[in-house]
């Protein structure tokens, strides 16, 4: 099997009843040590039973009853969940309960033949998905039809973008880049006031769609890096959509690029705490390490009378994960100052929702434009 496109996927081989297969998971699921044939006979009951206990079930009957078995056992997963005494409690056995559901329902496999061919009754035609996902595939794998399905709905979205107000257009997000589904992050780096700007760095592009935004304001040239390869493929191909081709520059990097820029945006990770997942990677981010490495350089990369921008949620201060404290004391520890800020109330669905364990800081939850310039640096901000 070529993987040359999907670094994180690592295939393994796995036994069943049906034989020795190929394991493969972009999503870094692990192959489970049993695993069983099983089909639309299998009632939900038994399914739970059995990936409760770490066995694998490979599925060959119908795939809409495939579906079907797998939300059930989801639901089944999902009783009695638990709440903490604090919102950092709270927000620990979310995580560990989410950490284990997506494991048992990443038991619940399928089996793809060469050219990712779903050969199970009333199946989709994946093998589009499937391609920009994993690269070209010569030999049957097993993938867990969970991971599957994410596959199908991230082809989807490729294929028909997210719109943009800010940008008036569409993004168009690849398999494993977060979406930029929540509009408010955006809006503020098109809101916020800029200082003048020839080259502006965008620090964790992902999708590019800061680095789009910017290019549309009138910055003459971003370099936008990323450490996901993925990531810098999907920017490139949002940059060309867009007809910003030559002036976004995607680069694979570990925050900042060579140089120094008028302009340096990031929008970290907001939550410290492990991913369990490659798109947890966006949201995850343990120890603050990129927030603090970002602020930390940022100055050293800054030309005099530039600005860097960080837009970050204080969902993790009303989760007691960071206090506001700690946030001022990284700034002020790497040579910054606060010269303006902008604000946004959260809009997304979960905002909303009282079923949501972490519903109340969710709904409190405010983004920040943080504009912040060197110590020192007295040029005049408005």
């Amino acid at each position: 099997m070529n993987l040359s496109r999907s670094s994180a996927a690592r295939p393994q081989h796995v036994v069943s009843e049906s034989g020795v297969l190929r394991w493969l998971s972009a999503n870094g699921s692990h192959p489970p040590a049993r695993i069983v044939d099983a089909d639309d006979r299998m009632p939900a009951s038994e399914a739970y039973r059995l990936v409760s206990r770490g066995t694998g079930l490979l599925w060959h009957g119908d795939f809409h009853n495939a579906r079907q078995l797998l939300s059930a056992v989801s639901r089944r997963l999902q009783r009695n969940r638990r709440t903490g005494s604090s919102a950092a409690e709270s927000f620990r056995l979310h995580r560990q309960q989410q950490a284990r559901r997506a494991r048992a329902l990443a038991l619940v496999l399928v089996r793809l033949d060469p050219g990712h061919a779903l050969n199970l009754r009333r199946a989709p035609d994946v093998r589009t998905a499937c391609q920009e996902a994993y690269g070209p595939a010569d030999t049957p794998y097993v993938v867990p039809l969970r991971e599957l399905l994410g596959v199908i709905g991230a082809g989807e979205w490729r294929r028909k973008g997210v719109p943009v107000p800010a940008l008036g257009a569409r993004i168009h997000p690849h398999y494993g880049v977060f979406a930029p589904t929540r509009s408010e992050y955006v809006d503020l780096v098109a809101e916020s006031p800029m200082p003048p700007a020839e080259l502006a760095f965008d620090i964790g592009t992902g999708t590019g769609v800061l680095a789009a935004v910017l290019a549309r304001r009138g910055v003459e040239r971003v370099v936008a890096t990323d450490i996901s390869a993925r990531a810098v493929r999907c920017a490139e191909d949002n940059a060309g959509r867009l007809g910003l081709a030559g002036r976004i520059e995607p680069l694979q990097a570990d925050l900042f690029p060579p140089g120094r820029a008028e302009l340096v945006v990031c929008n970290p990770p907001w939550l410290p705490a492990k991913p369990h997942s490659m798109l947890d990677h966006a949201v995850y981010d343990p120890g603050s390490r990129m927030l603090l490495e970002f602020l930390a350089g940022v100055p050293k990369h800054l030309k005099p009378g530039g600005e860097a921008w960080l837009i970050l949620s204080d969902l993790a201060e009303r989760l007691g994960l960071r206090t506001r404290a700690d946030l001022f004391t990284a700034i002020s520890g790497s040579g910054l100052r606060v010269v303006g800020r902008s604000e946004a109330r959260p809009s997304h669905p979960k905002a909303e929702d009282p079923t949501d364990p972490l519903h109340a800081a969710r709904a409190a939850e405010v983004t920040t434009l943080w504009r912040l310039a060197p110590v020192g640096d007295d040029t005049i901000r408005t």
